[in-house]
């Protein structure tokens, strides 16, 4: 049980009537950046919170009557005890003494990712690099100061700069989750300088050509290349996992899709001789490619800015391989199993190319009567007299 702070001025009823009326509240320090305010009013006063927000400045919330006029039921009406446990409360969640902590908001974040069929291994690294120390913190009490420690000694251990800026976005991701869930956490500015990107740690990377030529053979999702493990490399073909989009909690299966001789050659030189339940595709520095900006849309967007391309996004690889299907003559449902959609939506988004595509087969079938200079037509005998 936490101990109960005393205060002279603020405890008793007797105390707080010889306060003077104002609207300034009085207040008193019940945690560290926490203070139990006391308004005093004409009539029976009234319990509020303050917590700092780590950026110089304070929110402050009201909560409750005091017990200035009428006993203290502990619900409505408080007495000063009561008072500073719900002032902690309100800004901790119920059990004052059990704040969330880093290591609950990584499991909290890591079970989001896996219910929106994200993958979580980015989630598992920053839990292994974390101090058992920063683990236990409140997140509500972290600070820039440890966090930037905890940052530069990544860098001083040897992981790569780049390496260091992606598992910090990671963390912070897991850190913004928390926040958006509790209004309480108000320290967010604590992570966005703490974990900020390092000098130079944006390169370029060589690895991302190679899940680029996955997404324009197959047509897929990102989020199915991100899902390929090794066994999914067959002698000339992959087995592709479907993306499980639609509506209600779907398992993840996978189709055969065949790819040309070189695809096959190159993922297998990538593969090697790593295990069949290894990610298929991977980043230079050795962690699963992840369907996320920094390991699809930047490298992506450096790749056309070096070959002098206009701007567009990874996925138009998806809409170019629909549009190749279509134009050359496979059927909108083949196209439709093909890229892990349905027929109804190539006509919703691509009605155009399929009306070309069937004006041209129509004309590959229909019969031209018109005579050339190589045809030979014989006259028809006359049957009249």
């Amino acid at each position: 049980m936490a101990r109960r702070l005393r205060s002279p001025t603020l405890e008793s009823r007797s105390a707080r009537a010889k306060l003077k009326v104002r609207r300034k509240p009085y207040f008193v320090s019940v945690a560290p950046g926490i203070s139990l305010g006391y308004r005093k009013n004409r009539g029976p006063g009234s319990w509020l919170v303050r917590c700092a927000d780590g950026k110089g400045g304070a929110w402050t919330e009201g909560f409750g009557i005091a017990d200035d006029l009428e006993d203290a039921d502990n619900v409505h009406v408080l007495d000063f005890w009561t008072a500073q446990t719900r002032a902690r409360e309100q800004v901790r969640g119920k059990g004052a003494a059990k704040p969330l902590t880093l290591v609950q908001a990584l499991d909290d974040y890591e079970r989001d990712l896996v219910l929106r069929g994200g993958l979580a291994a980015h989630v598992q690294r920053v839990r292994r690099l974390l101090t058992p120390v920063l683990l236990k913190r409140p997140v509500g009490l972290l600070t820039s100061r440890e966090l930037r420690h905890w940052r530069d000694a990544q860098l001083s251990s040897g992981l790569a700069a780049s390496s260091v800026t992606r598992t910090c976005k990671a963390l912070k991701a897991c850190l913004n989750h928390a926040a958006e869930a509790d209004d309480t956490i108000v320290n967010k500015r604590a992570w966005t300088k703490g974990l900020a990107a390092l000098p130079d740690s944006q390169v370029a990377r060589t690895d991302a050509v190679l899940d680029a030529e996955v997404l324009a053979v197959t047509g897929c999702r990102p989020i199915q290349a991100a899902r390929l493990l090794v066994g999914d490399l067959k002698s000339d073909h992959l087995m592709l996992p479907r993306s499980a989009k639609g509506k209600g909690r779907k398992s993840v299966t996978r189709r055969p899709m065949p790819l040309p001789p070189s695809l096959i050659a190159r993922l297998k030189a990538a593969a090697g001789d790593r295990p069949p339940t290894a990610p298929l595709l991977r980043r230079a520095d050795g962690e699963a490619w992840q369907p996320i900006r920094s390991d699809q849309s930047r490298p992506f967007a450096q790749a056309l800015a070096a070959a002098g391309l206009p701007k567009v996004v990874p996925y138009a690889l998806r809409h170019s391989s629909i549009v190749r299907c279509l134009t050359a003559g496979l059927s909108p449902q083949l196209t439709a199993d093909m890229h892990d959609t349905s027929p109804q939506m190539l006509s919703k988004h691509y009605a155009h190319y399929i009306a070309d595509h069937s004006t041209e087969l129509i004309r590959r079938v229909q019969l031209d009567l018109a005579p050339t200079p190589a045809d030979k037509v014989a006259p028809l005998a006359s049957r009249l007299p």
